[in-house]
């Protein structure tokens, strides 16, 4: 299935780094965290993105279309006539379609999502933001999504605790635990599935988000999945989850890596 990634965002809370780059170009162990979302979605067999460009889309442009030669051996011979010959290796993006649509600066989600629609050529699609991570098991969420027949499925994760967690019985605490490994809490873990119905909730007013608006209309309508996945996830929101994220990569503790 195609997969479409949203990559536009400002991202304002990790100001030190999208002032000068977009948040999916922050890297992780040298490559990009874009690169490491996508070569989740390549182990499953799923190599046709579309990634849904904004705020310095240009550098993720850039990135792609020199891609083979900044990650291949090359010999340049100068003179009258110059030539250049790649010596690939670079077997980690082999079959890999990239499609970059322009999808505005400062358009929401939804929007983003509705200007890459003439690019869709299945039923179901993936769709997945350019910042998140996880050893997710793509297969076990496809399948879920194809067996109960609605638009959409989100994928519902209990994510590592940064605060220590207390139950409160009349302003006693009476159970508290310091940064559980993972919250009790389900919460989005920005994993998708869609069929092309969604389109069909996407209106021209620019004004509606996916989550506050179509997803909700699509959960109150009877239309929106949870699939639990019970492994790991994390995010790239600030500073510190991006230091997080490439000491894991540092000492070979990547769960997303495949």
């Amino acid at each position: 299935m195609q997969v479409v990634i949203f990559c536009g965002g400002l991202g304002t809370r990790l100001k030190e780094e999208t002032e000068f780059r977009p948040k999916p170009m922050v890297p992780i162990g040298g490559r990009p965290i874009i690169w490491h979302i996508m070569q989740i979605y390549s182990h499953y067999g799923h190599k046709e993105f579309i990634l849904a460009l904004g705020y310095k889309g240009e550098i993720i442009k850039d990135y792609f279309y020199n891609y083979e030669v900044m990650n291949s051996d090359i010999c340049i011979e100068f003179g009258p006539e110059s030539k250049m010959t790649i010596y690939p290796r670079h077997e980690e993006v082999a079959g890999w379609k990239v499609t970059l649509v322009d999808t505005g600066e400062w358009s929401l989600k939804a929007e983003r999502l509705k200007r890459i629609k003439k690019y869709i050529t299945g039923d179901s699609f993936f769709v997945t933001y350019g910042d998140g991570l996880s050893d997710v098991d793509l297969s076990k969420l496809e399948r879920y999504h194809h067996s109960h027949g609605k638009i959409a499925t989100l994928t519902g994760i209990s994510p590592a605790s940064q605060f220590g967690e207390m139950k409160i019985d009349g302003g006693k605490v009476v159970k508290f635990r310091e940064k559980p490994g993972v919250t009790s809490q389900i919460v989005n873990g920005g994993f998708y599935v869609f069929n092309k119905k969604i389109f069909e909730y996407l209106s021209n007013n620019v004004s509606i988000d996916l989550e506050t608006h179509v997803l909700e209309q699509l959960a109150d309508e009877g239309e929106l999945m949870a699939y639990y996945h019970p492994g790991r996830w994390a995010c790239m929101d600030n500073l510190r989850d991006v230091e997080y994220l490439n000491k894991l990569w540092s000492e070979n503790k990547a769960f997303w890596s495949v």
